[in-house]
């Protein structure tokens, strides 16, 4: 069975940094592309980020573009996102995601929130 579970969230002012890491397990992590999504309160779900298998490609929102960075480790069945220069508006639960056999496999979710 996927599992994943998201660590590294909490309270941040503006302008600060934090470093989430979503660690998988049940599955082959190393064959495996990797998100990073986002909900707001009262909002929809969004992607933030997405790495391939391998780590050599990346994808960011419009968003986070220069202030985010997805990565991975693959010996440790991690993914991690450093979140740099925060705004209130990156306020949300973010969640890890993946996709093996056809079926979608989400974490828990971990708060962060950024005070002006």
């Amino acid at each position: 069975q996927v599992q994943l579970v998201e660590s590294g969230g909490g309270l941040v002012q503006a302008g600060g940094s934090l470093r989430l890491s979503c660690t998988a397990s049940g599955m082959s992590f190393r064959f495996y592309a990797m998100d990073w999504y986002r909900q707001a309160p009262g909002k929809q779900r969004d992607l933030v980020a997405r790495i391939n298998s391998g780590g050599g490609a990346t994808n960011y929102a419009d968003s986070v573009t220069g202030r985010f960075t997805i990565s991975r480790d693959n010996a440790k069945n991690t993914v991690y996102l450093q979140m740099n220069n925060l705004r209130p508006e990156d306020t949300a639960v973010y969640f890890c995601q993946t996709t093996v056999g056809g079926r979608d496999y989400w974490g828990q979710g971990t708060q962060v929130t950024v005070s002006s």
